[in-house]
């Protein structure tokens, strides 16, 4: 049997915090073997990057949903909801806030109606007690301060990004 490789994609906005998330994702991403990752702003990335990979993970501020400049960019992707080039990707999200109480579950949301329309397969993170610290089954994230539960959580959700995405590579049924 010959090697599969999946190919993640970590799309993010501007914000140290998000920064982290996606660095963390990658390094969850890494671990499995047979997953490559590559990680892009938005001023930095193509719709290529989107067709070329398995799993595409988007995270961003949260600004009461999708910051700007990533809404922006992602508006200019509507060509590959009508041809279908993204379903059946695997798909996540992740985002950070500043309180508790600011709209996180909303910008998830938001970033995972996205990828519903382009007909992707949405993955979360399963309940784990971790969970009660850090990280929501919508995706990743953070708030307030970054803290090492936040940073567990975003290596797990990579993690399971690439192991799902491989999985629909080898044909695996899930």
């Amino acid at each position: 049997m010959t090697d599969v490789t999946c190919r993640i994609f970590i799309l993010h906005d501007v914000g140290d915090h998000v920064a982290q998330l996606a660095q963390a994702i990658a390094a969850g991403v890494a671990t499995v073997p047979g997953a490559e990752v590559k990680v892009r702003l938005p001023n930095h990335a193509t719709k290529a990057d989107l067709l070329e990979a398995d799993g595409i993970i988007i995270g961003t501020p949260n600004w009461t949903g999708i910051k700007g400049t990533l809404k922006r960019w992602l508006d200019t992707t509507g060509d590959l909801w009508e041809e279908g080039s993204l379903a059946g990707k695997v798909g996540a999200a992740f985002t950070s806030s500043a309180g508790r109480h600011s709209g996180t579950e909303f910008t998830l949301l938001s970033v995972l109606h996205w990828m519903l329309g382009g007909g992707m397969i949405i993955v979360g993170l399963p309940w784990t007690p971790l969970m009660e610290q850090a990280g929501s089954y919508y995706g990743a994230t953070s708030v307030g301060e970054m803290t090492e539960a936040d940073l567990l959580q975003a290596q797990a959700l990579g993690r399971r990004v690439a192991q799902v995405a491989l999985q629909l590579r080898r044909g695996a049924n899930l």
